[in-house]
């Protein structure tokens, strides 16, 4: 791994921040000293993909609300975000504009009433398309991650879904699972 990588771990994403502090991206970047954003490219309503609609337990090409966003590190754009919610939840609020959220997503969620118990992440590497190579800013033949990750509430329901495009190179992801 690089001097420069990222070291990635989820928990701080799942749980609810208060709307009063920043996100879990924000934060977990004050906390190291570093600098970063995100910029939200859109937001709204679209049909779900196959896959998309596997993942929220829908039907392919159901209205579900999506926001798009590019994370940044020290000014390089370093994740590609994907975050889909069921039109049911998410159609009407903040998850369906372009704003920042006060607190992060997941804490406007428990607001919402809908705050997640399980999570499952499958994480994949292939090689980018054209436009995640531009926009990630790798070179040719540099692969990427592709984490996806599904948030469910305590009645299984899929509450969140989120896709996310990572230059491998820049990342390392951390999983600590407690036992028992």
């Amino acid at each position: 791994m690089s001097a420069g990588a990222w070291v990635s771990t989820s928990m701080p994403y799942l749980t609810p921040q208060g709307e009063n502090r920043p996100d879990a991206w924000g934060g977990e970047l004050a906390a190291r000293g570093l600098r970063g954003g995100q910029r939200i490219v859109s937001a709204g309503e679209v049909g779900a993909s196959h896959e998309v609609a596997e993942l929220l337990g829908v039907t392919p090409g159901e209205v579900v609300v999506v926001r798009r966003r590019v994370m940044f590190l020290e000014d390089e754009p370093c994740e590609l975000t994907d975050t889909y919610y069921p039109a049911s939840i998410a159609r009407g609020t903040r998850l369906a504009g372009t704003a920042k959220i006060p607190g992060g997503a997941v804490t406007l969620l428990a607001e919402l009433g809908h705050t997640g118990v399980r999570v499952q992440e499958d994480v994949t590497a292939r090689m980018p398309d054209e436009q995640e190579r531009e926009t990630l800013r790798t070179e040719p033949g540099e692969p990427v991650l592709r984490l996806v990750r599904v948030t469910f509430d305590a009645a299984e329901r899929p509450i969140q879904a989120d896709v996310m495009t990572m230059p491998a190179h820049r990342q390392r992801l951390r999983y600590e699972i407690g036992i028992g």
